[in-house]
């Protein structure tokens, strides 16, 4: 009888592993608004990239999105580029990021996503590289240079290996933003602004309307990011939205402070973070 139980519970497990992992990616805005801060990783090395993990995980971080260098980074501003050359220079590959975060997950277990090209995903091996996400605990994964269009390239492998596909919805989208919004997973990326990313001292489009559309269709968390710098802007896309998302203001600080930027953006996670509560 323990036997058959023991088996019956093991069953169990396995047929809900991917519920629970396609699930905690939404799971992290559950106790309120969440702070989504990035970072290259390799800029400056991965050894700082580490560090710097594990300070926004304990301020507070509430998904950390991992940067995987590329050459072309599509929609980056200067700022996110110049992390990603820097990165590429002191030898940075997937692989070896594939390994960092293999051995971060034994110390984080804040939830994390990818943020990279089709470009990387495509040369490594579309399979290979999701079925290593989900091997390595990377809980989701965001292509912005994918258009909703193309995302069946991606997305049945990623349904395979319960990563979710996180969907991104730009200003510009219209009629479109409903119809991605009905087949989003994890959560929203809503771009704030038009442009590259960078930081912006005003952002002027009505994100509130647009998340109004988009509650219409999902119930799926809408989280803002591009241009967003200060608390201030922080705590008004908070209050419009179920999650703010920080780029650009971060690889600022890791370029000025290179190996010394933990600790700088351990704080600055907590403020950010504070704001938004």
């Amino acid at each position: 009888q323990f036997q058959a139980e023991e088996t019956r519970t093991v069953r169990l497990l396995h047929a809900t592993e991917g519920r629970i992992s396609m699930s905690r990616l939404k799971e992290a805005f559950k106790d309120g608004k969440a702070f989504i801060p990035f970072i290259t990783c390799g800029d400056p090395d991965l050894e700082t990239t580490a560090a710097i993990v594990k300070e926004m995980s304990a301020n507070g971080a509430d998904i950390i999105e991992l940067g995987i260098p590329f050459s072309d980074p599509t929609a980056e501003g200067t700022v996110i580029q110049e992390a990603n050359i820097r990165a590429l220079a002191g030898g940075v590959t997937t692989d070896k990021i594939f390994d960092f975060v293999r051995e971060l997950r034994k110390e984080v277990d804040t939830p994390m996503v990818f943020m990279t090209y089709a470009n990387v995903v495509f040369s490594y091996g579309s399979e290979k590289f999701i079925s290593m996400c989900k091997e390595i605990g990377i809980d989701g994964l965001i292509l912005p240079d994918i258009p909703y269009e193309e995302k069946n390239e991606f997305l049945p492998i990623c349904k395979k290996y319960d990563v979710d596909l996180v969907s991104l919805i730009a200003p510009t989208s219209h009629e479109r933003a409903a119809m991605i919004a009905k087949e989003a997973d994890g959560f929203i990326y809503l771009v704030s602004s038009l442009g590259v990313t960078g930081v912006r001292t005003k952002i002027t489009t009505n994100i509130g309307e647009i998340v109004d559309m988009i509650k219409k269709n999902t119930d799926v968390p809408c989280a803002v990011g591009f241009g967003i710098s200060t608390p201030n802007q922080a705590a008004q896309m908070a209050a419009v939205s179920d999650g703010v998302i920080v780029g650009s203001a971060i690889v600022k600080l890791a370029a000025r402070y290179g190996k010394d930027a933990p600790k700088h953006i351990g704080e600055y996670v907590k403020s950010m973070k504070d704001a938004i509560i």
